[in-house]
């Protein structure tokens, strides 16, 4: 059955500390989502770190962002990341649709039983291209998308391959970029979607001192550093094609 797009109604899981970010990543999911921000709800686990099911009452999909400030592999320091790994494996078993996008992938990497490492140096940053799997030309988001598409990349974890009854979608050498759960509406990226050049810029001039080693690597990152149009347009074809189109 077909959904208006104005009725559409979304929980961000944000997993933000900082208020500029906070704001920044909401408005950015609204846009390349194609909705207004009112149309979204955030439920930030650094305010609310506990949590279950009950919060995706009236929602129509879950969405989970990025972060700067925490990691998967310390839910001992950070103590939302098990109560988040939980709400995407309960969101599978409700049939709620998902998007996770950089954290929200490998929280979801974890969740199902897959293997997340660090990297302390040599991890992706900036605009990069990204590899299509076999099976991404039948997906329903990925199968009109240009192999070796450019996307925002940025991270310091990462997943080699997807979980079990996961199927990959994307990837470079090291690193599985995106899959999709097997018989579920449930898509992650571990590039961001949500994130643009000039929002790519900000973030990383932010944050400069977790991921360069000064401004002349930040520059250089930033020099080389292109739009994504193709990656920005999947939170489009989520809402359109899973949401709306049903």
């Amino acid at each position: 059955m077909r959904k208006d797009k104005s009725q559409i109604r979304i929980l961000l899981l944000q997993i933000r500390n900082e208020a500029q970010t906070r704001r920044e990543e909401l408005e950015s999911f609204a846009r390349y989502s194609d909705l207004p921000v009112d149309q979204f709800s955030v439920l930030n686990v650094f305010d609310t770190p506990e949590f279950d099911e009950s919060v995706l009452k009236g929602y129509d999909a879950l969405y989970v962002g990025g972060s700067s400030e925490a990691s998967v592999l310390e839910p001992e320091k950070y103590p939302f990341v098990l109560p988040a790994q939980e709400l995407l494996r309960r969101c599978i078993d409700l049939q709620v649709p998902v998007f996770a996008s950089c954290f929200g992938h490998q929280l979801a990497v974890m969740a199902l039983g897959g293997t997340i490492v660090h990297d302390e140096k040599d991890f992706e940053m900036g605009t990069i291209p990204i590899k299509l799997d076999q099976p991404a030309s039948e997906d329903l988001l990925f199968h009109d998308v240009t192999d070796g598409f450019l996307a925002v990349s940025v991270h310091r974890e990462r997943a080699s391959e997807p979980p079990v009854n996961c199927t990959q979608l994307a990837c470079t050498q090291d690193c599985c970029h995106s899959f999709k759960v097997n018989n579920a509406e449930f898509w992650t990226t571990q590039f961001h979607p949500e994130v643009d050049l000039q929002t790519l810029i900000d973030r990383l001039t932010l944050f400069k001192e977790k991921y360069t080693d000064g401004d002349g690597h930040l520059q250089a990152v930033l020099d080389n550093a292109q739009e994504t149009p193709e990656s920005n347009n999947l939170l489009k074809k989520f809402v359109d094609r899973v949401l709306v189109a049903g």
